[in-house]
C-alpha cells in the first residue's frame, strides 16, 4: 500500500512533476467555472499540496489562501507560485500550514472553499473517517460567507476511462457526501499526457504503485486515462 503521508512529507518535487502531466486537455477549470464563477471571489484552497489548483484559480480571483498540513509540499507551491505569471500581485496569494479540520481562518471570510484529492485519504487513515471529514466540512462551512460554496475533487479512477471509485471505502465516502450532506456531483476526464513510456513509468510508479506502472509498460501508454469526481454544495448560513 502506498504511504501517502511519506510521499507528501518527502517527495513533493516528484509529486509536482506527476500532476503537471495531469488534465492535459484542461477540463478541470471549465468544470469548476460551471459550478460557480471565480472572478473577484475570495477562495480558500485546502489540502493545496504543491499549488496545482491554486495556480489554476489565482488569476481571476480577488484573493486565494492555499493551506496544507505539509510544509514540504508548500515549499514547492511557494516556488511554483513565485515563479508563475499569475497576472496578480503577490499579495493576492497567501500560503500557510494548516490541518483541514482546524483552519486558521476567521469565520465568514471567503466565498469559495475548495479541496482537491485530500479528504479521501481520511477514509484509509481514520476508522472514524465520517467524524474526521465531517469536522473538515464544518470548518469549510464556518469560513464561508452566506451563499458560499464548498467544492470537493476526488479520484474516480486513474487508469480508467469511465468513473468508478477505486475501492469500497471511497464509494462509501462519496455516497455519504451525496446522501448525508446533500452534495451535487459530476465527473470529468483528467487524463495524463507523458513524453514517453519511461517518463510515465517514472512519474506514476512511486504514487500509484506497481500494478498501474506495469500496465503502462505493457501497453506502451503515454496517455493515461483518469476520471475525477467533483462534489459541490452551497452553504446557506
Amino acid at each position: 500500500m502506498t504511504d501517502f503521508k511519506r510521499i507528501y512529507a518527502t517527495q513533493a518535487a516528484a509529486y509536482e512533476q506527476m500532476v503537471a502531466r495531469e488534465d492535459y486537455e484542461g477540463n478541470i477549470l471549465p468544470a469548476l467555472w460551471g459550478i460557480r464563477p471565480f472572478t473577484d471571489q475570495t477562495v480558500i484552497d485546502l489540502g493545496a499540496g504543491t499549488g496545482r489548483l491554486t495556480y489554476l484559480l489565482a488569476p481571476p480571483v480577488h484573493r486565494i489562501i492555499a493551506l496544507d498540513i505539509s510544509f514540504h509540499m508548500l515549499g514547492v507551491a511557494r516556488e511554483r507560485l513565485g515563479l508563475a505569471d499569475l497576472r496578480r500581485p503577490a499579495r493576492f496569494v497567501a500560503l500557510a500550514a494548516a490541518d483541514n479540520r482546524y483552519l486558521p481562518i476567521a469565520s465568514q471570510t471567503a466565498d469559495i472553499a475548495i479541496i482537491g484529492w485530500s479528504l479521501g485519504h481520511f477514509v484509509g487513515w481514520y476508522a472514524d473517517w465520517q467524524a474526521q471529514i465531517g469536522q473538515a466540512l464544518a470548518e469549510m462551512g464556518r469560513v464561508l460567507r452566506p451563499n458560499g460554496t464548498i467544492i470537493i475533487l476526488e479520484t474516480l479512477g486513474t487508469g480508467r476511462e469511465t468513473p468508478q471509485p477505486p475501492h469500497d471505502g471511497l464509494a462509501a465516502y462519496y455516497n455519504w457526501l451525496e446522501n448525508k450532506h446533500g452534495f451535487n456531483s459530476t465527473w470529468i476526464r483528467t487524463d495524463y499526457c507523458f513524453a514517453s513510456v519511461d517518463e510515465a513509468d517514472a512519474l506514476t510508479r512511486f504514487f500509484f504503485g506497481n500494478e498501474l506502472a506495469d500496465r503502462i509498460r505493457r501497453d506502451n501508454l503515454t496517455i493515461l486515462p483518469e476520471c475525477t469526481g467533483i462534489w459541490w454544495k452551497e452553504v446557506d448560513e
